[in-house]
């Protein structure tokens, strides 16, 4: 198999950084999408580029901001100016926040769905046109366990715009159906350890009615990642979840799943997503529609 050449936003860290790699490593030319490489990810950007070196990769940082569609214009116009044809787009970038719903405004929460979603239809908005003309191409993207699987509180904004990403993904996958352009929903489960989730989460601007949880839920809040690491068995590895991206990237069109789980902590939500993709599934049918199935979805 040939190479591809895959946009991964949301690169500087976690999911994003591991992937980057880890695709580089496999053979194909990666772009990761970060924002501020000349300041708040240089380090993240320098970082890339020893890695790329030292290992042969072709591996590149490209200045995206998901939230800026003149950010996300310019990294696909610098991309292809390499006389790169685009393959694959990897939808990776996101935010958590933590903290009573309540107490988060509601700029706030648009701040969270800004990145989290609407993130992904700038960039869906700059790169489509080019996938269309070529009658080719993968949307991958990285959603949640939280979506669909048991999920605790206290994360509330974040979730939310995980499922609002994952309803979005649904809908692109049967409108891009017909110009070849396939669809893989990554669906991680709580990894605690080994991102920058929790420690870079965001906190609600309303502190009075933040502190107003204190007393009834105060130490579930503290101990609450620690809880959800207590779920994930020993041993368990965010590279996995690099490493099926890799691999379904890779799946001739035909075997590439709709939906994949890498869920160590097994929250039951393949359960869920299995029952929901049937009904989709027999509802398009019915529609007479099923030629915008993939031909995995929901087998």
């Amino acid at each position: 198999m040939s190479g591809r050449t895959v946009l991964v936003t949301g690169a500087s860290s976690g999911f994003g950084a591991l992937t980057v790699r880890a695709l580089g490593a496999a053979g194909h030319t990666v772009f990761g999408g970060m924002r501020g490489l000349e300041g708040r990810n240089t380090d993240a950007a320098r970082a890339l580029a020893q890695h790329a070196q030292a290992s042969g990769s072709d591996v590149h940082a490209v200045e995206l901001d998901v939230s800026d569609q003149r950010s996300v214009d310019a990294a696909l116009e610098s991309i292809l100016s390499t006389g790169a044809r685009l393959d694959v787009v990897v939808h990776n970038a996101g935010h958590m926040v933590l903290g009573p719903a309540e107490a988060f405004t509601p700029e706030q929460l648009a701040e969270v769905y800004d990145v989290n979603v609407l993130g992904t239809q700038r960039v869906n908005r700059a790169v489509l046109p080019h996938l269309r003309a070529q009658r080719s191409g993968l949307l991958v993207w990285v959603g949640s366990s939280s979506t669909r699987g048991g999920h605790p509180p206290f994360l509330a904004p974040y979730f939310a715009a995980k499922a609002a990403m994952d309803a979005l993904a649904e809908s692109y996958a049967a409108e891009l159906a017909r110009f070849g352009i396939d669809t893989t929903i990554v669906v991680p489960g709580a990894f605690p350890c080994g991102t920058n989730h929790f420690a870079h989460a965001g906190r609600p601007v309303d502190t009075e009615r933040e502190a107003a949880y204190d007393e009834a839920y105060g130490e579930l809040r503290r101990g609450l990642p620690a809880r959800l690491a207590s779920l994930v068995p020993s041993g368990s590895d965010v590279q996995s979840v690099a490493d099926e991206i890799v691999r379904i990237v890779q799946l001739p069109r035909a075997e590439r799943p709709f939906r994949t789980h890498v869920d160590p902590s097994r929250d039951s939500s393949e359960v869920v997503s299995v029952v929901a993709d049937r009904i989709r599934h027999e509802f398009y049918h019915r529609a007479g529609i099923e030629d915008l199935l993939s031909p995995n979805d929901a087998l």
